[in-house]
C-alpha cells in the first residue's frame, strides 16, 4: 500500500490580487482550483496544504476541503516584486517548516510562487501557467518593467527546481533547455464545466464568445475588425466579449472605440467579468468560441468551451493546438490568418451555425480534475522515489 503524500501547493490567493480582502473564503486561478478539486476526490492518497502570501489580513479557514488545509502569511510591500519576492519566500519557508511536506509545488512563474517553491528547502516542482519569457518578448519589455523582471525570475526558478509540469508541447519546448526535467501534463477543468450540457436552443442570431482579459496579445481589437467585415457582408450574429477591461492602456482605448461602433450596429457587446456559473450560462447560450491570441501557454478557456459543446475557431498557437487536436467542431488557423478565420466563420454561419455533439466527451476524458490530479500524484511519487 502506498503511503499518503503531504503536498504543499504554493498558489496566490486572488483576494490579494484583486484587493478583495473582505471576502470570507480564498479563491484561486481556474487551473489550480480544478487541481485542488481533483485532489479532494482522493483523500486516502494525499493531504493538501495550500500556502500563499497576502498584503493585508484575510479570513483564513483552517480547511477548505476534506483533505485540504489553508495557510497564509502577511508580507509587507517591500517583500514583493520590488524586493525580489524575498519577503514572500521567507514567509512561505516559515509556513512550510511547520507543515513539513513531502513535496512543494509552485503554481506559476508570474509572481512569487515559483521562487518560494525552489527556495523552500523541500523537494519541489513547478507548473508553468504563463510563459513569462515569451510574454516579455511580445511586449518588448524594457529593463526594470514587470514583464522584464518576471522573465528573469522565471529563468532563475526553472534552473533550480526539480522539474516542470508543462501544460502543452509549446510550453515544454520553451522551458526544456532551462530546467532539469519536464512532464507534459495539461491543466484540468473545474468540475462545474462537466455538469450536464443543456439542449442548445437554436437562434437566428447566433452568439460567438470571446473570453479573456482585454490585452494586446489576446487581440480583441483585431477580432472586432473581423466581426465588422462579416457584419458588412450581411451576416447576422453577436460577438460577446467576456473579461475585465481597462481604459488605462492604449489598447483598451482602441477596443472601447471599436466596440462603441459595433454596439451601435448591433453585432458586438462586452459582458464584463463573469463568475464561473455565469460564464457557463453564457457558453450554454452561445454557439461558438473565437479565441485568437498571438501567444498562449495552454488556452484553458478553449477546453472549457469545448466541454460545453461549443463550436471553436482559434489560432494555432501554444496549447490550443493540443486541446483542439481530433476534437469535433474545432478549426484552427495560422496566427496571422484573419482572412481564413473570417471565411470559416462565414461558411459556418451559412451552413446553419450548428454546435458539435461529442466535444464534451473528449474534454471529460482528457481534462477531468481527478484524471489530472492522479497524474500529479504519480509524478510526485516518482520524484520522491528517485531521491531515496
Amino acid at each position: 500500500m502506498q503511503c499518503k503524500l503531504r503536498i504543499a501547493i504554493v498558489v496566490p490567493d486572488n483576494r490579494d490580487e484583486f484587493r478583495s480582502y473582505a471576502d470570507p473564503a480564498p479563491h484561486f486561478g481556474a487551473a489550480p482550483t480544478a487541481l485542488i478539486e481533483g485532489f479532494t476526490r482522493m483523500p486516502e492518497a494525499c493531504e493538501i496544504h495550500v500556502v500563499n502570501c497576502v498584503q493585508q489580513a484575510v479570513a483564513g479557514p483552517e480547511k477548505i476541503g476534506l483533505n485540504v488545509f489553508y495557510h497564509t502569511g502577511i508580507v509587507p510591500k517591500w517583500g514583493w516584486l520590488r524586493g525580489g519576492y524575498l519577503g514572500c519566500i521567507r514567509s512561505v519557508r516559515r509556513q512550510l517548516k511547520h507543515i513539513q511536506p513531502d513535496i512543494v509545488h509552485g503554481q506559476g512563474t508570474e509572481r512569487y510562487c515559483a521562487l518560494a517553491a525552489v527556495y523552500s528547502g523541500f523537494p519541489n516542482v513547478l507548473t508553468i501557467h504563463g510563459n513569462m519569457k515569451a510574454i516579455a518578448k511580445f511586449y518588448c519589455a524594457v529593463p526594470g518593467s514587470y514583464h522584464w523582471l518576471a522573465a528573469r525570475l522565471e529563468t532563475l526558478a526553472l534552473r533550480r527546481t526539480g522539474g516542470v509540469f508543462c501544460n502543452s508541447a509549446y510550453t515544454e519546448k520553451l522551458v526544456a533547455r532551462r530546467t532539469a526535467r519536464t512532464w507534459r501534463v495539461p491543466n484540468p477543468l473545474r468540475l462545474d464545466f462537466f455538469s450536464p450540457v443543456p439542449p442548445h436552443k437554436y437562434s437566428a442570431v447566433p452568439v460567438l464568445l470571446n473570453v479573456g482579459v482585454l490585452t494586446a496579445y489576446k487581440r480583441q481589437v483585431e477580432l472586432l475588425a473581423v466581426a465588422q467585415r462579416l457584419h458588412r457582408r450581411g451576416f447576422k450574429f453577436e460577438l460577446q466579449f467576456v473579461g475585465s477591461r481597462s481604459e488605462q492602456s492604449k489598447y483598451g482605448r482602441q477596443f472601447s472605440a471599436a466596440l462603441s461602433e459595433a454596439e451601435q450596429a448591433g453585432y458586438a457587446r462586452h459582458l464584463g467579468k463573469l463568475d464561473t456559473l455565469q460564464l457557463i450560462a453564457a457558453m450554454d447560450a452561445a454557439a461558438a468560441l473565437v479565441h485568437f491570441p498571438s501567444e498562449e501557454a495552454f488556452g484553458l478557456v478553449v477546453a472549457e468551451a469545448l466541454a460545453r459543446n461549443l463550436k471553436f475557431f482559434g489560432a494555432a498557437t501554444g496549447g490550443v493546438v493540443d486541446i483542439a487536436a481530433n476534437v469535433e467542431g474545432s478549426e484552427l488557423f495560422a496566427v496571422t490568418d484573419y482572412y481564413g478565420l473570417e471565411t470559416a466563420i462565414a461558411k459556418w454561419l451559412n451552413a446553419g451555425h450548428f454546435r458539435p455533439y461529442a466535444a464534451a466527451v473528449a474534454m471529460q476524458e482528457r481534462y477531468h480534475p481527478q484524471v489530472i490530479a492522479q497524474r500529479h500524484l504519480e509524478i510526485y511519487r516518482d520524484i520522491l522515489k528517485s531521491r531515496q
